[in-house]
């Protein structure tokens, strides 16, 4: 065999090689997309169905064309407790998250400044139990103090549950944030007389504005999906939230009625959408304070 014919070899081998090792990249990346797609189907769907189900005049469990018609939109409207139960929802999400604002960014910023003896341990521990002691756990001797103090069937009292059952773990994400906030700016506004709570209401809330952002989605996320603490305090159907009254669209005998939860669902979730595209669009996802590294 000639010099030629080992170089004309080897360059065949080469050239197989790569076309291998293109092939199998070509492989690879054919299957990584299959399987981004097959993932993103799986979650698309029942979007999809939401969006078409509310419209279809005879809706069904699979994703179909609709038959469209408005007249389920017109049933849910005539439901004397379906509207203004997101009225409800809006009165017990923005109490409770107004309340966990307000009461975690005092309670952060007094733990992130005060040097007390245990003051990490403190805030581990109120983690530690507010995790282990959930809600459902902890039903009976709320729902008992509850009735001592004469909330039960009263909307305030929903809203100081769900305010105690949220707080520890707004304490401790905000102390972060609160962490970040240079201390000098603190003393310069105290120089020239500011009281402690104009610091907090001028100098660190314009700098925590982020970290109280996701405290306010996170707070108004969890009461807006909440259906146990207001199913057992709540007696009046005038006072129940959406997620309560939705309980309602099954017959006696268990069978779920399509159209009216496809169409309360889509209503149900829309105040959650715009609140999530109007914070993305404003701080989008940069869970940091207002100092710039």
């Amino acid at each position: 065999m000639t010099a030629t014919d080992i170089k004309a070899t080897r360059r065949g081998a080469a050239e197989h090689g790569a076309a291998v090792t293109q092939a199998r990249r070509v492989l690879r990346h054919a299957g990584f997309y299959t399987f981004i797609c097959l993932l993103i189907a799986f979650f698309a769907l029942p979007l999809l169905w939401l969006l078409a189900a509310p419209f279809d005049s005879a809706p069904g469990v699979t994703v179909s064309l609709p038959d469209f018609t408005l007249r389920n939109f017109q049933v849910l409207a005539d439901n004397p407790y379906a509207l203004r139960s997101l009225g409800n929802s809006v009165i017990l999400a923005g109490g409770t998250g107004a309340l966990t604002l307000l009461f975690s960014a005092l309670a952060a910023y007094a733990l992130s400044r005060v040097k007390l003896p245990g003051r990490d341990m403190l805030l581990y521990v109120l983690l530690l139990l507010s995790s282990i002691v959930t809600g459902t756990a902890a039903m009976v001797p709320l729902f008992n103090l509850a009735f001592e103090l004469h909330l039960i069937d009263s909307q305030l009292g929903v809203i100081l549950i769900l305010t105690g059952g949220m707080l520890p773990s707004a304490i401790f994400i905000l102390k972060d944030f609160m962490d970040g906030t240079p201390v000098s700016y603190e003393e310069s506004a105290r120089v020239f007389g500011a009281s402690p709570l104009q610091i907090v209401r001028h100098i660190v809330v314009p700098l925590v504005r982020p970290g109280l952002a996701t405290i306010a989605v996170w707070s108004v996320a969890q009461v807006w999906g909440n259906f146990l603490v207001p199913f057992l305090l709540l007696r009046s159907p005038e006072k129940s939230p959406a997620a309560v009254v939705m309980y309602t669209f099954y017959t006696e005998g268990g069978q779920p009625n399509l159209a009216l939860i496809s169409t309360y669902s889509l209503l149900y979730s829309l105040p959650v959408v715009l609140m999530f595209l109007f914070v993305s669009s404003r701080y989008g996802f940069r869970f940091h304070g207002g100092i710039k590294r």
